[in-house]
């Protein structure tokens, strides 16, 4: 019997149940190129195996090397996607905040994967979704080693998708910053965020997004276009050339949760740290959202970064150190606060 015709003839396949597999194979070759774009000399064998290899042998150099991993997703920042059909940045975000996350501890991101699940597989779409990611991974360092894609038919309606990434890193175990360090006296520097980042798009949604769908104004449109859906910073460079030449005793990537729940991660009991709102930059996207909704400071501190990304923490001997080399490398770094002895049951972070 000739297959391709018992194919054509039979409407039990797996195609028409929602999985075009040979629309799969298509997306794999016209993203395999532009994917091993990211590969270090590390990365052995091509794109499309069971599984990644990656040569660990240069991992003799460190004294004890410590593997570091970090996953993450972007959360409801994908709706204004979908809206908006713009998806050549979101697998910047990806990326950005996972590696972010493990940079805190002082690891260099190695290797990144990534998982995408969709309603059904549309080729170019998933194409700028993994051109986005191969970005980040270019400004992280990382190699993109492999991914999945999963069409999910009945589970997800047909243009919705979702993200997950996870990467791996190293640091030498006598280097991993921890925030044990952070002591009384220590200063605070914030580098710039370039907006919200990937956090609080589900207030965001509802703030702008009436009933899930784009505002009918341009100018509102261009609002969300041009300072809401800006891509995560990735702060992996600045930052490894920062620890060439600087110590540092804590750092915090202010994700989820702003001010109040992101710094505490770094802190002991006995200390708390002071910020200085007016030492932070004024930028329009969150002037904008707090004074358009009425929303009280504490709940914008509590939810954006509020245009600070990512906090370093040094001694005072080294603050000055710090920003001149953060200088140099391409930032606009500030004094944002202090670290200060905690003695009372208050919280840990205290804006004025």
């Amino acid at each position: 019997m000739n297959i391709m015709k018992f194919m054509q003839n039979n409407p039990n396949t797996y195609k028409d149940a929602g999985v075009d597999t040979e629309e799969g194979v298509r997306f794999v070759g016209t993203i395999k190129n532009k994917v091993q774009s990211t590969f270090s000399p590390q990365v052995l064998g091509g794109l499309g195996g069971f599984a990644a290899a990656y040569d660990v042998s240069f991992l003799k150099d460190y004294k004890q090397p410590i593997l570091l991993s970090s996953t993450d997703g972007v959360g409801t920042k994908l709706e204004i996607a979908r809206l908006l059909d713009i998806h050549n940045t979101i697998g910047i975000d990806l990326v950005a905040m996972c590696v972010n996350d493990l940079l805190v501890m002082g690891g260099k991101p190695l290797f990144f994967l990534d998982y995408i699940s969709c309603g059904k597989l549309y080729t170019e779409k998933m194409a700028q979704i993994i051109e986005g990611i191969i970005e980040g991974c270019k400004q992280a360092g990382a190699s993109l080693v492999g991914g999945e894609t999963a069409e999910h038919p009945g589970l997800m309606k047909l243009d919705e998708y979702d993200l997950a990434g996870f990467t791996v890193g190293v640091v030498e175990k006598e280097d991993i910053i921890d925030g044990s360090k952070v002591q009384a006296g220590d200063v605070v520097i914030g580098l710039e965020s370039s907006g919200p980042h990937s956090n609080g798009f589900s207030l965001i949604r509802k703030l702008y997004l009436k009933d899930s769908e784009l505002p009918t104004k341009q100018s509102e449109i261009d609002f969300i276009v041009d300072h809401l859906f800006k891509p995560t910073r990735i702060y992996v460079k600045t930052i490894l050339g920062l620890l060439k030449d600087v110590t540092v005793h804590g750092m915090v990537h202010v994700t989820g949760g702003g001010f109040y729940e992101n710094i505490p991660r770094v802190l002991n009991p006995s200390i708390s740290v002071k910020i200085f709102k007016d030492q932070l930059p004024t930028i329009y996207v969150f002037d904008k959202i707090q004074n358009d909704n009425q929303i009280e400071t504490k709940e914008m501190f509590s939810v954006f970064n509020m245009g600070i990304g990512y906090i370093i923490l040094v001694s005072s001997e080294q603050a000055n150190k710090a920003i001149e080399k953060l200088k140099i490398l391409g930032e606009n770094p500030r004094v944002i606060g202090e670290v200060v002895h905690h003695s009372d049951e208050s919280e840990q972070v205290k804006i004025y």
